[in-house]
């Protein structure tokens, strides 16, 4: 088997934005949609990087998205501010909106960003870095297709119902995790497929209810929750708040809308954005030096907090490349030369 081949990070950003750019997508939102898949890459994300490429290009195939969709931003001066990114990815939704909800945060202390009618793919926690990098906290949060069975249940429900958290930190990085309410991803169940490989015991049942290590029956089946009733719980609140309170799909609609689970889901995220300053300006405290205090007593004990693995890949890919199989620069290859047409090639 051939070494993998290491491209470096904006070499490889490049390409994907060319890819998505000969696919039909506008230019501003060719880039942001690479963006984040080669972001997920670079930090080692197998399951969020340019797997997802394929994902997104059968949605444009099949007409399910727009690629030239322009975000319109719908903004009455309150604390919640609309974004309707108009059928499109939601991360050009985001990007058009970004600036706009850190300003109103800081303003007011509190603000939310409600994207509305977007199609969604990527990992959440490149929203929360975005906005700890404008000094504020953050959740951001979304329904997906109802692939998972609430606790005790055996029918697929629930999505698996991302939830992500960013902290400012005086450092480079800041303390954000980001983890679907299911037990695991569920491109981490087609990455086990795509291997031939089981899945670990506790993931998903089949379509009968039983436990199963097999990709192919988790799939066709339905994912469990993590921490059982815990994480359902979590994942029911997530449909309410970034679903029924929007006015967008859950999940269950979600997958009835689309008529199955092999394109991406089409429905509305949730993003808010807390701004630490205004929140203690009366305490005469320093929210971000207390926060400090805490993160720094965490990693006194050896304990190791979330996303440190993501950001020590990170530090290698941008000085070393993202290496890459050869089928991986194959199919490269392939999207950008043939563009949606490689699908069928």
């Amino acid at each position: 088997m051939a070494d993998p081949k290491t491209i470096p990070v904006a070499e490889l950003l490049a390409q994907v934005t060319k890819i998505f750019e000969r696919c039909g997508l506008r230019p501003e939102s060719a880039a942001a949609v690479a963006g984040v898949i080669v972001a997920g890459e670079r930090d080692h994300c197998k399951s969020h990087g340019i797997y997802r490429i394929e994902g997104c290009l059968r949605v444009l195939a099949a007409g399910k998205v727009v690629p030239d969709a322009v975000p319109v931003i719908h903004d009455a001066g309150k604390a919640v501010i609309e974004v309707d990114a108009g059928g499109g990815f939601s991360n050009p939704a985001f990007c058009a909106a970004r600036a706009a909800l850190a300003a109103r945060a800081k303003e007011v202390g509190l603000a939310a960003l409600v994207i509305r009618d977007c199609l969604h793919f990527s990992a959440l926690w490149h929203d929360v870095e975005a906005l700890a990098e404008d000094g504020l906290a953050s959740l951001s949060m979304c329904p997906s297709y109802s692939f998972v069975a609430p606790a005790g249940g055996t029918k697929p429900l629930l999505g698996t119902n991302p939830i992500a958290f960013g902290w400012p930190r005086p450092g480079p990085h800041p303390y954000v995790f980001d983890f679907a309410t299911s037990v695991a991803a569920r491109g981490e169940i087609e990455l086990h497929r795509r291997a031939g490989t089981p899945i670990p015991e506790g993931w998903a049942i089949d379509r009968d209810g039983n436990p199963t290590t097999d990709p192919e029956a988790a799939l066709g089946g339905a994912m469990l929750t993590f921490g059982a009733h815990k994480g359902s719980a979590i994942s029911t609140m997530v449909e309410l708040l970034a679903g029924a309170m929007l006015g967008e799909f859950m999940s269950k609609e979600a997958l009835d809308f689309m008529g199955g689970t092999d394109l991406l889901p089409r429905h509305g995220a949730l993003i808010l954005a807390l701004d630490p300053a205004s929140f203690a300006a009366r305490s005469g405290r320093d929210p971000i030096a207390e926060g400090e205090r805490l993160l720094t007593a965490i990693g006194a004990q050896g304990a190791r907090l979330p996303s440190q693995r993501r950001f020590a890949a990170r530090a290698v890919s941008l000085r070393d490349g993202i290496p890459l199989s050869a089928a991986e620069l194959a199919q490269l290859a392939r999207f950008e030369t043939l563009g949606l047409a490689a699908l069928t090639a």
